[in-house]
């Protein structure tokens, strides 16, 4: 299967401000991409390119006065299978963990395991370990939170989003990676491209979608509590803590959103 995606994305800032950009396909898809994913700027700016602490690349730059544009339309071919589904994929004990995935189970910026432990214990420790116990999670935030984008805000938290009870699909992977983080199993926020495929289209302006990985049986699953079904086409640009370590900008200054596009078609 090919997926044509890409995006078109305007900032205005008042001033020359820094910025840190994760705009670009993870490093594990590059070998999928038929058609360079280059990001192409309006500007002549210059651009560091390294990969973080969580291996995504990431961009940084110093945007201009005015507005200024970032763009690309790539081709990535994707196997087309849906998300994997293991019923019997184990929990590890925490001492049985690798050491680079406990990091995964430590309290966030937007996941806060103090403030949800109490409320995650009563509703899921008597569900059975492993897969059970995401998939339970999964069913919960699913139900507990009513998706619009008019709900969207940066400065919403899982604890948030618990109480508020309404978001978007970064806030239902924020509550269910804090629900798995305080039920011992290690939980990484995930973004990236997710379109319409096998799926009814949507009505909706295409964004990029957020979904979450749980560590269980020795690998990272993928599960996404809003749309809480297997879906095919995920092409992931950036895994991290929650989504401050894959804001697609991260500007040091004051800059407005003026223009935003997302494609992610199949071709078929």
């Amino acid at each position: 299967m090919k997926v044509r995606a890409g995006y078109e994305i305007s900032y205005d800032c008042p001033a020359p401000t820094p910025m840190i950009l994760q705009l670009s396909v993870h490093p594990s898809r590059i070998p999928d991409l038929l058609t360079w994913d280059r990001m192409q700027i309006d500007q002549p700016v210059p651009v560091n390119t390294y990969h973080d602490g969580f291996g995504n690349f990431c961009h940084v730059i110093r945007a201009p006065a005015g507005r200024l544009t970032f763009s690309t339309d790539f081709v990535v071919h994707d196997k087309g299978d849906p998300d994997a589904v293991a019923p019997d994929a184990i929990q590890h004990a925490l001492e049985d963990l690798p050491v680079e995935v406990l990091v995964y189970l430590l309290g966030s910026r937007y996941c806060e395991t103090d403030r949800l432990m109490n409320i995650a214990w009563p509703l899921f420790g008597h569900v059975p370990k492993g897969w059970p116990l995401v998939a339970a999670i999964c069913d919960y935030v699913h139900n507990h939170i009513t998706f619009g984008y008019a709900h969207a805000s940066p400065m919403k938290t899982a604890f948030d989003a618990y109480n508020e009870k309404r978001g978007v699909c970064r806030d239902f992977a924020h509550l269910a990676v804090a629900m798995c983080r305080c039920m011992n199993i290690p939980a990484r926020y995930c973004t990236g491209y997710l379109g319409d495929i096998g799926v009814p289209p949507d009505d909706s302006p295409m964004d990029f979608s957020a979904w979450f990985e749980a560590y269980l049986g020795g690998r990272w699953y993928t599960f996404d509590a809003r749309h809480n079904h297997p879906r095919i086409g995920r092409i992931l640009m950036a895994r991290g803590r929650d989504a401050t370590d894959v804001a697609i900008v991260t500007s040091f200054g004051p800059c407005t959103l003026s223009g935003f596009k997302v494609i992610t078609d199949e071709i078929v």
